[in-house]
């Protein structure tokens, strides 16, 4: 009898984990049909609200160069593969901050963690739920160093896929008093300033490449200043300005068709970098002429994100400015290098969806052309 009783528990332990594994899968296909549901949505909601012509096109462009936002209302890729962003869950964003003072010395802040105890790094970071990029960068500083502070840009993103992306500012003081060992907490011991000259023991050599990036754009911004724009986005997407330029400065950027006429957006995957969004895209394109072409995401024109509301506005939407163009050596399918005559213009679609629209306006072409060539962007850089 006491065997049969053992036997009838295991199996019906066997059967509870049965059930409980079912349900979290059936919960997680819910999640996603419901999203996709909401998509869908909003997407037919626009199209029937407005038809987009190529001028209006052009225009939008222009604004994400300038720096703005536009609202997330297609996600022509990767969805069913991406879940809603949902910080501590799905996304882990940091904030870092580069300040200097008038030395040009760096802000540094001494570790309170047991496992970087008195090292040293910048003030930096995670996002808590609730908080848009900048409000978390300003606590950071304070909690950390003491002081309140003004970003001034954006002057890098890194990011190891969508689970895991660094934003970088230059930032300014703007208050507040450099924290001491007085006020040392579980925030940190205290902060100082360094010459970058005298030995101080660092908690990680990744900092180095950052102070770089801040030194160098605060002596001479490389791109115009850039920060968050407030618009909500449920998932991490990347919206593509994605451009092929021709051998008379001709330039073509890649459209979608339907449901409205929109520029590419397609959700970050969690198994690749976030900038492979635009490889997805020109595979859905281009197949045939994918291998042929290299697919180079140069940065970003701006970054919107919310945060307000936990779950549900925890994405961001990265708008970057991707160049097709066409492979220096082609290779057939078994590898041996193959004569093409460059022709100039952009690979034949071979995708509906898509269409290739040559840009009229002369500033807008001038400003691609220029931005393309000396890359005045914002760096977005994968650490995979």
């Amino acid at each position: 009898m006491e065997i049969f009783g053992g036997c009838f528990l295991s199996v019906f332990h066997v059967l509870m984990a049965f059930v409980i594994l079912c349900y979290s899968a059936l919960d997680s296909i819910l999640i996603n049909c419901i999203d996709r549901i909401s998509w869908t949505f909003t997407v037919c909601f626009s199209a029937a609200d407005m038809e987009v012509t190529e001028e209006q096109l052009e225009e939008q462009v222009e604004r994400l160069l300038s720096g703005h936002g536009s609202e997330v209302t297609e996600c022509d890729l990767g969805l069913e593969q991406s879940k809603p962003a949902s910080l501590r869950k799905t996304v882990t964003y940091i904030v870092c901050a580069v300040i200097f003072n008038q030395k040009e010395e760096v802000l540094m802040v001494q570790e309170a963690k047991q496992d970087c105890y008195k090292q040293w790094y910048l003030p930096a970071g995670r996002v808590e739920a609730g908080e848009s990029l900048v409000e978390a960068l300003r606590r950071e500083v304070k909690e950390e160093a003491g002081f309140d502070c003004q970003p001034v840009s954006l002057v890098l993103i890194q990011e190891q896929g969508p689970q895991w992306i660094r934003f970088i500012f230059l930032a300014n003081v703007t208050g507040g008093s450099l924290k001491s060992l007085s006020a040392a907490d579980k925030e940190s011991l205290q902060a100082s300033w360094w010459d970058r000259r005298s030995v101080l023991p660092l908690r990680g050599r990744d900092i180095l490449r950052l102070i770089d990036c801040g030194l160098k754009y605060r002596r001479d911004p490389g791109h115009p200043a850039t920060l968050p724009v407030d618009l909500s986005c449920r998932h991490v997407v990347q919206r593509l300005v994605l451009v092929f330029t021709g051998a008379e400065e001709q330039i073509w950027i890649l459209l979608v068709r339907d449901p409205a006429l929109h520029l590419p957006t397609a959700a970050a995957v969690k198994t690749h970098a976030v900038t492979w969004a635009a490889n997805m895209v020109v595979r859905d394109a281009v197949p045939s002429a994918y291998c042929d072409h290299d697919v180079n995401t140069l940065g970003a024109f701006s970054l919107q994100h919310n945060g307000r509301q936990h779950g549900k506005t925890d994405g961001v939407c990265l708008n970057t400015l991707v160049v097709l163009a066409p492979d220096h050596v082609r290779r057939n399918e078994d590898g041996e290098k193959v004569e093409r005559p460059a022709t100039g213009r952009p690979p034949p679609l071979e995708n509906p969806r898509y269409v290739w629209h040559q840009v009229q306006g002369r500033t807008l072409r001038e400003k691609l052309l220029e931005t393309t060539r000396n890359g005045s962007i914002l760096p977005v850089h994968s650490l995979y």
